[in-house]
């Protein structure tokens, strides 16, 4: 049988002429993030501006989410989700802050109870103070500056500091980015946002090391091949993989963000995003950089006699 291939092995696209273009893309899509941010804000979610977490157990089987939804839904006290975890009866009911002190939080907790009726035990209920909302706040922004630093770190051990730089500019491409979406479209922000944005940036940093590892493999055995064509060389030797990669993932985030339900909606949101965005800067930001901040002789592998391999160009090298 003939294999299906959706991109040619020897297709020769020329990503690295165009980066001036990609890089203004990328300048304008930062730029717009940075300012939908300051000026519209993030829509928070319970667990950022404080509110009410309430933890149940149905007697009676499984809970029966969308009748619990539509119950609490008819209350109107505001923003509200619903979240199954663990067994199949066990529920965590976040609503957003009341107004008023603490006599108002207690209110919304008895509506509650009234209207999901009979068969459910409270297992634990929590008012999520402002102090504590800006401590998970505080502990996101934390956990995802980390991560960043953490992953320079490795790529800066696996590869060198070049490279390091830039997967990170990459990375926070890829995380203002999705941040800018979430304020120019209004959806919630909360931990399982964090969550995502953590997702993103591992999903982003593994195809930026599948095309950083080719161009160092390249740089190896092409040690007089001018680095601009190198660099194409190696998104183009790899870009079925990524390509590919990408859209069935995307496929599968999709099942999840139509079939999912409501719960994790934003979560697929925003992964389909992040791994649209985050293939576009592996490609057309990560690599292209490196013309900028310049390969020394230790990343190109550069010993006495190394070039006798470029007699021998592998198939599609001009």
């Amino acid at each position: 049988m003939k294999p299906l291939n959706l991109i040619p092995a020897d297709v020769d696209i020329a990503f690295i002429s165009k980066r001036k273009i990609f890089f203004t893309i990328s300048a304008l899509l930062i730029a717009a993030s940075i300012a939908m941010v300051l000026t519209k804000g993030l829509n928070f979610g319970i667990d950022f501006k404080g509110g009410i977490l309430i933890e149940i157990r149905t007697e009676d089987g499984p809970a029966n989410i969308a009748e619990m939804r539509g119950k609490i839904s008819a209350l109107n006290i505001g923003a509200f989700s619903l979240q199954e975890f663990g067994e199949p009866t066990d529920v965590l009911i976040r609503i957003q802050r009341q107004d008023g002190g603490e006599e108002a939080q207690q209110q919304a907790v008895n509506a509650v109870k009234s209207t999901l009726g009979e068969g459910i035990s409270y297992r634990r209920t929590e008012f999520v103070g402002p102090q504590v909302s800006k401590e998970l706040l505080e502990d996101g922004v934390m956990a995802v500056s980390l991560a960043m630093l953490a992953i320079l770190i490795y790529i800066w051990f696996r590869f060198e500091w070049q490279f390091g730089v830039g997967a990170l500019v990459a990375l926070l491409h890829d995380v203002t980015a999705t941040i800018g979406i979430f304020s120019l479209l209004g959806l919630e922000f909360n931990l399982t946002t964090v969550a995502a944005v953590l997702t993103i940036a591992g999903y982003s940093i593994n195809d930026t090391v599948v095309v950083f590892d080719r161009v160092r493999e390249k740089l190896r055995k092409y040690k007089s091949m001018p680095l601009d064509e190198l660099l194409n060389f190696a998104i183009n030797r790899t870009l079925s993989r990524t390509i590919i990669t990408s859209f069935t993932t995307v496929l599968a985030l999709l099942a999840l963000f139509f079939l999912g339900g409501e719960v994790i909606h934003d979560f697929s949101f925003a992964m389909i995003w992040g791994v649209i965005v985050g293939t576009y800067s592996s490609i057309c930001i990560a690599v292209p950089l490196l013309l900028y901040f310049g390969i020394d002789d230790k990343a190109r592998g550069n010993m006495a006699g190394g070039d006798e391999e470029d007699a021998q160009p592998e198939p599609g090298v001009s």
